[in-house]
This record gives structure tokens, C-alpha cells and sequence, in this order.
């Protein structure tokens, strides 16, 4: 896609992937909508666009309301005559065992991360057909292919995400739709407020599994698939994309050593943390002051520890391999 200064809706934009995405689109001359559920945050991160050069204006939405997400939708074809990009990003998540989450808790995760993207596509979709053109990007994670304890509702829906930009992909192509294209990106772990925000109900202090990448990385990726789409983009670093290929030749022997990294890397070892239902019901400008990084470090590897984060994961894939034979 080679529109000129395209309009570009990102949901989920006041922090995290989706504020980053929201700069780097501006520092290239989009034409931006930004969606999340608190005004001010969502207007701080629209001031920093505009200061980048860009048009963007803010309009608080909740993903889950379908009349919501269809005014959003026509609010950038007034404003800006077209809809060229929509990012489908706005996720909540919460921490604990199935039998800890409150089912009212769980369902939330569910409602936002998927039904919101599903009202995402309801609402870019049919103007894009319209059009002849546009590209639809539903950011998923690399627990769509890896599921992990502790996150059931969180894995399942980025997993269903995965789903849908299939079988969306596979509905354009019945209808003989072309110059639309339906792209799903999985970051690794990313540097974000999301471990801060997310519900918790285990005791014990979420963080960041390393090895940890800046949302920077996963806003480039997004950027890049608007003008070269692909099925299907691993961002954030080596280490998200050998994982997946490790999963797919020793699914078992990848979830068991996922297993216990969970608990000993991503939750703390001491039940000290409050319980919490983090950014479910309210925005995340209610929990913590909206910003792209989470404070886990996601800085850029040198390239010696680039290197042996690659061989020692590379070594791992060939030792599957000689076990399967």
C-alpha cells in the first residue's frame, strides 16, 4: 500500500504498543484517529503526534461498544475523507489461576480482546471493500502459539485473534476482494504498562519474562506491514521467532520449560501483591500514568548478547530436531 499520508486508526493508542505506533505513524506524515477509553491520556498522546507534524485527533471509545467503534470509523472519513489503516490494538489481561479469576473478570479480557476486535473489522472493513484498498492489522502475541499458566484468558483470546485475521483473509479471498489485506503481528515480550494494568489475582507481582523488546520494535513492524502486508509477522526479536518454530517441533517439551519459566521469571516469588481487578472496568490512566514503556528494560541488545541469544536458542532448535529424529 503506497498511500500518501494514509489515515491510520489505532484503538488501544494512549499507551504501550499502541502509543508508539501512534508516534512513528506521525513522524511519517499519517493522518491519525486514536481510539482508547481515557480522554486525557489518549489527548496527551494526540498533542505529541501533532507535535511531530502530524493531524490527529482523539476519540475515547470503548472496544466493546459497537456503536462506539462504527462512529469511530466515521469519524476518520469525515475528518480526513478515507480509512487506509485500522490497527486493532486495545488488550487488557489478567493474572491467575482459571479457578481465581472472577468469571465477570474473565469475561472481560475476552469481551475487550476479542469481540473489540471483531468490532474493529465490523466497523474498517466494509469501507475498505468500499474503497478498494486498505490494510486491517489485529496485533495478537506470540502466546497465540505459545499459551501460558497463569494468563488462560489472555492466551485464548490472542489465539482467537489469530483465528480471525484467517478467516477474514479467507472470506476477502471467496468474495475476490483485492488491494484489502487482513495482517496479524505477535510481538514477544514487550516493554509496556501492560504487567503494571493487567487484573491480578495471584499474590505475587507480574513482570516482563525476558529477554524483553521495546514496543518501538513491534510499532516498526506494524509500519512495515502497511506497506509490504504478510500473512503473519513474529516482532520484537529472534528470540519470539525460534520460540514459535520450537513450539511447533516439541509443542510438550516448549510448554513444560514455558511452564516453569512463568513461574519463576514473569511472577514474583513472594505473594505480596494486592489483589486487583488493574484496567478491566476503568481506563488505564485510573491505574498508572500512561507512557510506552513498562520499565522492564526493553532497550536494544548489544550485538554480542544479539549473538548469543540467537546461538543458544538456535542450539536448542537442532537438539529438538535430533530428538524427533
Amino acid at each position: 500500500m503506497r498511500v500518501k499520508n494514509p489515515v491510520v486508526v489505532i484503538t488501544g493508542a494512549s499507551s504501550g504498543i499502541g502509543r508508539a505506533t501512534a508516534l512513528r505513524f506521525a513522524a511519517r506524515g499519517a493522518r491519525l484517529v486514536l481510539a482508547a477509553r481515557g480522554a486525557e491520556s489518549l489527548e496527551d498522546v494526540a498533542r505529541a503526534c501533532r507535535r511531530r507534524g502530524a493531524k490527529a485527533i482523539a476519540v475515547p471509545t470503548d472496544v466493546t461498544d459497537v456503536g462506539g467503534m462504527e462512529e469511530l470509523a466515521a469519524r476518520a472519513e469525515q475528518e480526513f475523507g478515507r480509512l487506509d489503516v485500522w490497527v486493532n490494538n486495545a488488550a487488557v489481561g489478567a493474572f491467575g489461576l482459571l479457578t481465581e479469576i472472577p468469571p465477570k473478570d474473565f469475561q472481560r479480557v475476552l469481551d475487550v480482546n476479542i469481540s473489540g476486535y471483531v468490532n474493529g473489522a465490523r466497523a474498517a472493513l466494509p469501507r475498505m471493500r468500499a474503497q478498494g484498498s486498505g490494510v486491517l492489522i489485529n496485533v495478537a502475541s506470540v502466546v497465540a502459539e505459545i499459551p501460558l499458566p497463569y494468563s488462560a484468558a489472555y492466551s485464548m483470546s490472542k489465539a482467537a485473534v489469530r483465528a480471525l485475521s484467517i478467516s477474514l483473509r479467507s472470506e476477502l479471498a471467496r468474495e475476490g476482494v483485492a488491494g484489502v489485506d487482513v495482517c496479524t503481528v505477535l510481538p514477544a515480550t514487550i516493554d509496556t504498562p501492560f504487567y503494571q494494568n493487567a487484573a491480578n489475582y495471584t499474590g505475587r507481582r507480574p513482570m516482563a519474562m525476558p529477554p524483553v523488546y521495546t514496543a518501538k520494535r513491534v510499532a516498526k513492524a506494524v509500519a512495515r506491514l502497511v506497506e509490504h502486508p504478510r500473512r503473519e509477522l513474529v516482532a520484537g526479536g529472534l528470540a519470539g521467532r525460534l520460540l514459535v518454530l520450537q513450539h511447533k517441533l516439541a509443542p510438550g517439551a516448549v510448554e513444560a520449560a514455558t511452564a516453569r519459566q512463568v513461574d519463576t521469571r514473569q511472577l514474583s516469588p513472594r505473594r505480596s501483591a494486592t489483589l486487583t481487578s488493574g484496567n478491566l472496568s476503568q481506563a488505564s490512566q485510573a491505574v498508572r500514568k500512561p507512557s510506552v514503556g513498562g520499565g522492564w528494560h526493553g532497550r536494544r541488545r548489544t550485538a554480542q548478547r544479539r549473538i548469543g541469544t540467537a546461538a543458544a536458542l538456535a542450539a536448542a532448535v537442532v537438539a529438538v530436531r535430533k530428538r524427533l529424529g
